[in-house]
């Protein structure tokens, strides 16, 4: 009986590994939806986005978001974004106001650099932005990683580049222009 137990016991961790992150997904959605009663519609055409991109990226990354790229995007492109320092809810905890800025975003924009992948929630925004890609969109809202610095290729993670589109941000000041237009049409899409 105690062996049996063991195995159970094993079995059911080893099942709510190796889907945690849909289970976690899972668990916000409903958290989200069920204290939200404004929630437009489940239908993505019908949908009516707060944001046009909800932005993940790590506090060392914060200079060239709210220099660089909120001027860009926001006031010279006239994109919404998302941005967890200025639009996170006070009083909400962290998982619930990432699940609502990613649900309320058309687009996430991954602002990706060796600090991103050592940060645990930058990961979790990740994952919870591809979750809400696979199981609500049908892969619509796919993350878009902008490649801020570089990173050897044997430290991303796979998953990173399962069904995500990405570019790079160029070291040149003639590639800015092109960085600039294709980041907004991926965005606008």
């Amino acid at each position: 009986m105690t062996v049996l137990m063991v195995f159970v016991s094993i079995l059911c961790g080893g099942i709510s590994y190796r889907f945690r992150w849909k289970l976690r997904y899972l668990y916000y959605m409903v958290k989200v939806k069920w204290h939200q009663s404004e929630y437009k519609s489940d239908d993505t055409d019908a949908r009516l986005y707060m944001y046009d991109a909800f932005v993940s990226y790590a506090d060392e990354g914060q200079t060239f978001v709210h220099k660089i790229l909120l001027h860009q995007l926001e006031k010279v492109g006239g994109i919404q974004l998302c941005l967890h320092k200025r639009n996170f809810l006070p009083g909400n905890d962290i998982a619930t106001n990432i699940t609502f800025a990613i649900q309320n975003s058309q687009q996430t924009i991954v602002i990706m650099s060796p600090d991103y992948l050592a940060s645990y929630w930058c990961m979790f925004e990740n994952n919870m932005a591809r979750m809400e890609s696979i199981y609500e969109r049908d892969c619509e809202n796919i993350p878009f990683l902008v490649l801020y610095k570089q990173i050897p290729a044997c430290d991303l993670p796979l998953e990173l580049f399962h069904c995500q589109c990405y570019i790079e941000y160029p070291n040149a000041e003639y590639g800015d222009v092109i960085f600039w237009e294709q980041l907004k049409k991926a965005i606008q899409h």
